[in-house]
Order: C-alpha cells, then structure tokens, then sequence
C-alpha cells in the first residue's frame, strides 16, 4: 500500500484527488495540507472532498506526518511550488507535480531539484492526453512540413493561465519533431491585419468559459485535406487518477525528472 500525501488538498484538484486516492486499492491517502490561516485547517479531509468522514486532517504544515508518506502529490499554485520542493527535499520525499503556468525559472528550479529526489511533472495526467502526445507526433513527422498547424484549447472560466499547459506541450512536441524554436514559431493570438500565415508558424487559440474541463484539438491542415486529434475530458477524476499511478510508479525510483510518457512506459 503506497502512502500518499497531498499538498493543497482543499482546492479543485485536491479534493478530486481524495476522492481518486480513496478508488484506489493500492494507495492510501496519509497526509493532507492546506495553506497557512486557512479556514480548512482541522477539517476531516474526507468531509472535505465530499467522501465520507476518513480521520485524516487537514493540516496546515506536512512535517507531523512526514514519517508516513512515500510520495507527495502538488496540483497547487506556481507560487506555492518552491516551498513545497523545499520540504520535498529537505525530507527525502519524491513528489508528483500538476501545477501550470510554471516560469522558466521554476523549470530550472524543478530540474535543479530532480537532481536531488525523484519527480513526475507533466502538464497533463490523463492517459488520453499522453497518447494525443504521440499520435500529435507521428503527424508532425507524416504533414507538419506541409501544412498549417494550429492548436485549440478550451477550460473552464476559472483557470488562470493560457494557453493550457497541455497546448504548450502539444506544441513543444510538434516543434521537436519539426526541428522549430517554438519560442520563435509561435503565434499565441491574431487581431487586425496580420498578413498571409507565415510557413513555420504554430498557432494557439484559447478559449475560457463556463465548466469545460479540459479539450485540445490540433490541427495539420493542408490544401485539400485536413487532419484533427482531438482529446476531451469530462471530469477531473481522469486526471488526478493519472497523477495517483504516477505517485505510485515513482515509489522508489531514484533522482530524476520523469514525465508521464514514462510512467506509461511510451519513452
């Protein structure tokens, strides 16, 4: 029984997660954060996440439980991440990170610190995405030199970063297997006269509104014919299952910065 522990637990994703821990027959939830002052703090986390009552607390500091947790789950904010790497550090524990919208300092940050403890960071945990991840790739290989590419995403209105960090993925993929910059490739919105659509471009398009979870489509249109990979998610429990048998796989592993690709063993 691999021991689970979560940072965050009374957002969106920790509660989801609760719920994914408790499905799961060989993972057990031991620990559960939330920030400092928060109104949370003391609730059973069961009772939070809507459950059933568990006898597991809320707590607002990880370190009372630390002697019993193999492996800490973090689906918080960017600007929670380098604490939470800190004690994940500081303790020895690997850590299974969703938060998006990280900076390019962060990424530094994160492969600094898998010099040091096991991680999985992906932006996306669905067993879904991750195939859409190589399919996307085959195509770019077969079309991308030909036609247009352009990738779709849509969430929810709450969601603070844009585009997804899924569509970024997608597009790094795309422009790996073209050989691109996508820091230099790509096109993240159009107003006015922008001209004919440069050759190179890869194209991003957002959409935030209502309750939609999660869809990315990406699209290899040419003249005459188009393809398009679409993935989209209905609830939440696909992702933070994703990110329990990531926790799961990564027991053990040593130091290193893992994605999901190789959790799913496609690397």
């Amino acid at each position: 029984m691999k021991k689970l522990g979560i940072f965050g637990v009374n957002g969106r994703m920790g509660r989801v997660l609760v719920e994914a821990i408790a499905s799961d027959d060989a993972a057990v939830l031991s620990a559960a954060s939330v920030r400092s002052g928060s109104s949370f703090s003391g609730m059973d986390v069961g009772e939070l996440a809507g459950t059933g009552r568990s006898g597991l607390q809320c707590t607002e500091t990880i370190s009372e439980h630390k002697q019993n947790i193999d492996v800490m789950i973090d689906f918080t904010l960017p600007d929670a991440l380098d604490n939470n790497l800190k004690w994940c550090i500081e303790h020895k524990k690997p850590i299974v990170i969703g938060t998006t919208g990280l900076n390019e300092e962060q990424k530094v940050e994160l492969e600094t610190a898998a010099t040091h403890i096991p991680i999985v960071f992906a932006a996306n945990y669905s067993v879904g995405v991750n195939l859409l991840l190589n399919l996307v790739k085959q195509a770019a290989s077969v079309m991308g030199e030909s036609a247009d590419i352009e990738i779709l995403e849509a969430h929810h209105r709450f969601k603070k970063d844009a585009p997804s960090g899924t569509a970024v993925a997608l597009g790094e993929v795309i422009a790996e297997e073209l050989d691109r910059d996508l820091a230099k490739c790509a096109v993240y919105g159009r107003e006015g006269d922008t001209g004919e659509r440069a050759k190179e471009t890869i194209g991003f398009a957002t959409v935030r509104a209502g309750d939609v979870v999660g869809e990315h489509t990406v699209l290899f249109a040419d003249i005459g014919e188009r393809l398009e990979l679409t993935h989209k998610a209905s609830s939440r429990l696909t992702f933070a299952k994703g990110a329990v048998s990531a926790a799961k796989w990564l027991v053990d592993k040593p130091a290193g910065l893992y994605n999901m690709q190789d959790v799913l063993g496609f690397n």
